[in-house]
C-alpha cells in the first residue's frame, strides 16, 4: 500500500477518473489513481463470459462518443493499442415487414433512404452535423457562457424537445422509428423534456465519427487510456478497495469517480449539512438487464441494413417504444421491451472463434428489478431476425443487482449515474455553478453524475480536473 504524497488521487479507474488523472498529470503533477477491481476500466472491461474464445463486453460496447470526444481526440492513443473499427452502417432499426432505418455515414445518404421525410432529415441534422466541431466542448460541459451561442441556442431549440413531439416533424415510421431509438438511449420517458437531445448529438457523431468497435474489446480503451497515463509519469493502483477517504495517501485534491450514494459513504462526514441533503436527494433512474450470446454464426436479421450494422434499436415504431419506456419508468416490465443490441464480432474477428459469433443486448428495466427478461429479449430478436434462437450456444445475463455488484456506480442497474431528466441535466448531482466541486476543501467529484452525464467520452473528468487545478494549482 503506497504512502507516498501526491499532488492527487483520483479513487476509480473508469473513463472519467482516467480523464481527469491525464489532464492533472499532464499539468506535472503528481497523480494516483486507485481502482477497487482487480483489472482498470469502470465500465470498460471485457471477458470470457460465455465460452472459451468468446469475448463480451461486460458494460459499454459500441463508442461513438469515445471518438467523438473533444478530450480523448486531443490523445495519442492510437500510439498506445486503440484501434476503431467502423461498421458499414452505424446503426439500423427494423420494423415489421422487413423494412429498416439506418443511420448511415452523411446526412445525405441517411436522407436519401427516408423517402418523404429526406428534406426534413436534411434540414434538421445537416446543420447541427456541420457545427457539430464547435458544439461539441460546449454540450459536453457543464453550464456556462458557449464560445457558440446562436448555435448552442439553435441546437437548444430542438433538443429541449421531447422526442415525441420532435419527430412530428416527420411523416415516415422509418424516420419517426431512427429518432426513438436514439432518443431511448436516455433512458427515461420519451415524453420527456430533453429527450431529443441524445438523439441528435448520437445521430450527428454518427455522421461524423460512425459508431465505432473498439478492435479487442471495450478494455481497449481503458488500456490505452492507462498506457498513456502511465507514459507521462502517473501511478495505477488496482485492487485497492478504498471504503472511506481516511485509507488513501495524503494528497492536496481527491477527486471521487463515484456517484452520490458512494460519495455519502466515502466522505459523508466532510460535507456540509446542506451538501449531504442534495446529495441524499439526488435521483437514480431505470436499470438495465444485460445477456451475452455466444453465437453459432451471424444474427439473421431479415433486413439487410441490420447485418451490417454495428448497433440495432430493436422496439418496432416510435409508438411502441414510447409505450415500452413509460411502462419501465412506471416500475412495469413491458412484453416488447426496447432492445440494445450490438453484433461486435461482425467487425472484429477477435471476439469469436472462427466462424462463430458473440451478441450483446440490454433492455430497460424498473431501478432495482431482479426480474429475468431473457425470454422477452430473445423473442424481441427473434420478431426481426427468425432463427436467431436456433443459434445461441451459449449465455450469460445479469440483472439489474448483479450489474450493481459489478460496478457500484450502477446503482440499481442505472449505468447513467443518475437520471439525465430536465431536472438533473445541469444540476448533477446538486444545483451549483461548479458541480465539480464539494462542499469539502480538496474533495471534487468526476464521475457520470457530473455535466453532461454518462457515456464513454471522459469530459466529466476533464472537468473535474480543470476544476480542482483552477482550485489549488
Amino acid at each position: 500500500m503506497s504512502q507516498s504524497t501526491y499532488d492527487a488521487v483520483v479513487v476509480g479507474s473508469g473513463p472519467n477518473g482516467l480523464a481527469a488523472a491525464i489532464t492533472l498529470q499532464q499539468k506535472g503533477l503528481s497523480v494516483l489513481v486507485i481502482e477497487g477491481k482487480p483489472t482498470i476500466g469502470g465500465g470498460l472491461r471485457s471477458a470470457e463470459l460465455t465460452l472459451p474464445g468468446f469475448v463480451h463486453d461486460i458494460c459499454s460496447a459500441i463508442h461513438p462518443l469515445a471518438a467523438g470526444s473533444p478530450f480523448f481526440r486531443t490523445l495519442p492513443l492510437a500510439e498506445h493499442g486503440l484501434t476503431f473499427v467502423n461498421p458499414p452502417i452505424a446503426a439500423a432499426h427494423p420494423l415489421d415487414g422487413g423494412k429498416a432505418a439506418a443511420l448511415r455515414g452523411s446526412v445525405a445518404d441517411t436522407a436519401r433512404t427516408l423517402g418523404a421525410d429526406a428534406e426534413a432529415y436534411t434540414n434538421l441534422l445537416g446543420p447541427l452535423v456541420e457545427n457539430w466541431p464547435g458544439l461539441a466542448p460546449d454540450v459536453l460541459g457543464p453550464l456556462r457562457f458557449p464560445k457558440h451561442p446562436i448555435d448552442l441556442a439553435a441546437f437548444g431549440l430542438s433538443a429541449l424537445q421531447p422526442i415525441t413531439l420532435l419527430a412530428k416533424r416527420f411523416k415516415t415510421p422509418e424516420a419517426r422509428a431512427l429518432l426513438g431509438g436514439m432518443a431511448a438511449h436516455a433512458i427515461q420517458p420519451l415524453t420527456n423534456l430533453t429527450t431529443s437531445a441524445i438523439a441528435l448529438v448520437l445521430t450527428a457523431v454518427g455522421h461524423l465519427q460512425n459508431w465505432p468497435v473498439p478492435l479487442g474489446g471495450s478494455n481497449k480503451i481503458a488500456d490505452a487510456l492507462a498506457s498513456y497515463f502511465r507514459s507521462i509519469g502517473g501511478e495505477i493502483e488496482t485492487d485497492r478497495f478504498v471504503t472511506s477517504l481516511s485509507e488513501l495517501p495524503p494528497a492536496r485534491a481527491i477527486l471521487l469517480d463515484v456517484t452520490p450514494r458512494q460519495m455519502l459513504a466515502l466522505a459523508g462526514d466532510r460535507f456540509s449539512p446542506l451538501y449531504r441533503k442534495q446529495l441524499e436527494r439526488y435521483r437514480y433512474g431505470m436499470g438495465v438487464f444485460k445477456i451475452d450470446w455466444a453465437l453459432d454464426g451471424p444474427i439473421p436479421f431479415t433486413a439487410p441494413e441490420c447485418r451490417q450494422a454495428g448497433t440495432v434499436h430493436i422496439g418496432g415504431t416510435l409508438d411502441e417504444i414510447t409505450a415500452a419506456e413509460q411502462q419501465t419508468s412506471e416500475g412495469k416490465h413491458p412484453d416488447k421491451p426496447f432492445v440494445l443490441l450490438a453484433q461486435q464480432s461482425l467487425f472484429d474477428d477477435s471476439r469469436a472463434p472462427a466462424g462463430k459469433h458473440t451478441a450483446w443486448a440490454y433492455c430497460h428495466v424498473p431501478n432495482g428489478s431482479t426480474d429475468d427478461r431473457t425470454e422477452v429479449i430473445e423473442r424481441q430478436i427473434e420478431r426481426f431476425a427468425p432463427g436467431f434462437r436456433e443459434l445461441i450456444l451459449a449465455r450469460h445475463t445479469m440483472n439489474t443487482q448483479q450489474v450493481e455488484a459489478y460496478n457500484p456506480n450502477y446503482i440499481g442497474g442505472d449505468i447513467n449515474g443518475g437520471i439525465i431528466d430536465i431536472t438533473q441535466l445541469y444540476t448533477r448531482p446538486v444545483i451549483t455553478l461548479a458541480p465539480y466541486s464539494t462542499s469539502a476543501k480538496g474533495i471534487y467529484v468526476c464521475s457520470s453524475s457530473t455535466p453532461p452525464g454518462g457515456g464513454v467520452h471522459g469530459m466529466c473528468g476533464f472537468h473535474a480536473a480543470r476544476r480542482a487545478i483552477a482550485d489549488l494549482f
